[in-house]
């Protein structure tokens, strides 16, 4: 299997490539990715989980509302997501539904922040499905 994520060239912003067996993988992973652009993920401990519901028309929009979440939990919390889990999507009658479990701890207990993500993009987003699983891509405005 490839790796679960991967910083691609951009000339002034940050562009991710995610991977995934399966959309809620990918998603999972794309998180996963825009916490590393912001800290190093690996000194980040798992102390406290936040539960989240997001819905949206289509896959884009719930991707970037799932990531704008994330930022606003930053922004307005200090919380720095360092995993994902019980990560749900699922079709509904008026669009997507996301509930997921993030786990992560307080910025302000000692971690640097070294980059900091102004918004989420849908500048080259793509959702890609297929039999061998499913590849996201999107750049972040730093």
């Amino acid at each position: 299997m490839k790796k679960p994520y991967e910083f691609l060239e951009h000339t002034a912003d940050v562009k991710i490539r995610a991977y995934g067996k399966t959309l809620g993988e990918a998603f999972k992973n794309t998180a996963i990715a825009t916490t590393a652009v912001m800290t190093d993920i690996k000194q980040v401990k798992e102390t406290e989980e936040k539960k989240i519901r997001i819905t949206a028309n289509d896959r884009e929009s719930l991707l970037y509302d799932f990531l704008q979440e994330m930022l606003y939990l930053l922004d307005t919390e200090g919380y720095l997501a360092k995993s994902v889990k019980r990560i749900k999507i699922q079709e509904t009658k008026t669009g997507y539904e996301l509930t997921a479990t993030l786990i992560g701890d307080h910025a302000q207990r000692g971690y640097d922040v070294h980059t900091y993500i102004k918004a989420v993009t849908y500048n080259e987003m793509e959702i890609n499905e297929n039999e061998k699983g499913v590849t996201i891509q999107l750049v972040h405005d730093i």
